[in-house]
C-alpha cells in the first residue's frame, strides 16, 4: 500500500471516530421518551368523584363510579379504586359517620390499564351493588348507606360520594364489587373497547 493509502484509511478512522463521539454526545442530551402512560397520578385535590347512572340486573345494581381531573394538568389513573360504604347512624350521638360491612371486592373481568387524564377528562370504574334480595338470603342485616368512600390509588385521601344503596351490615359478606378505572365516562352495561 503507498503512502497515501495509509493516510486515507487514518483519515476514515478518524471521521468515523468524531462521527461516533458526535452521536454519543447528541444522544445523551436528548431527554428519554417515555410511556406516556407513565405520567404523574391524579392527585385527590385534582379529581372530582361522582356516582354516574346505574342500571338493574338479577345481580344487582351497577353504577359507573366517575373520576373527573378538575385540575389543569394531564394526570394517570391506574388500577383499582377503594370503595366502602358508610352511613349516618352515629350521627344524631355526636360522631362521625362509620363504614358500613366490608370494602368493595376486586372484580377482575376488567384488566387494569393506565389511562391518562387530560384536564376536563372523565374516567369511570363499574361498581356493583349486589341485589337485596341476595343480602337477605346470606342472612344479612340490611340497611341504607349515605354515602361511599372512594380513595383512587396513588391519590391521597378519600372522597366522598352521596349516595343512597342498601348493603349488609355484617363484615365479611361481599355486597360491593368494583372493576378497574377505564377510559371515558361509563354507561352501565356498555363495555368500552
Amino acid at each position: 500500500m503507498n503512502r497515501y493509502g495509509h493516510i486515507g484509511w487514518r483519515i476514515v478512522a478518524l471521521v468515523a471516530f468524531a462521527g461516533t463521539a458526535v452521536l454519543a454526545v447528541i444522544l445523551s442530551r436528548v431527554p428519554a421518551v417515555t410511556d406516556p402512560a407513565a405520567g404523574a397520578a391524579c392527585p385527590a385535590s385534582g379529581l372530582q368523584a361522582w356516582l354516574g347512572l346505574g342500571g338493574g340486573t338479577t345481580a344487582g345494581t351497577y353504577y359507573t363510579l366517575e373520576f373527573t381531573n378538575v385540575s389543569n394538568r394531564s394526570c394517570r389513573l391506574y388500577g383499582y379504586p377503594q370503595v366502602s360504604a358508610y352511613a349516618d347512624t352515629q350521627v344524631a350521638r355526636g360522631r362521625a359517620p362509620v363504614q358500613v360491612g366490608s370494602d368493595a371486592v376486586r372484580d377482575t373481568s376488567v384488566r387494569p390499564r393506565p389511562v391518562m387524564l387530560p384536564p376536563g377528562a372523565t374516567a369511570h370504574a363499574v361498581l356493583r351493588v349486589a341485589e337485596t334480595g341476595s343480602l337477605q338470603s346470606q342472612g344479612c342485616s340490611e340497611m341504607t348507606a349515605e354515602e361511599l368512600r372512594v380513595s383512587v390509588p396513588d391519590a391521597g385521601r378519600p372522597a366522598f360520594v352521596p349516595v343512597r344503596v342498601p348493603v349488609c351490615v355484617q363484615p365479611g359478606h361481599a355486597f360491593l364489587a368494583i372493576q378497574a378505572i377505564q377510559a371515558r365516562p361509563g354507561v352501565p352495561g356498555y363495555l368500552m373497547p
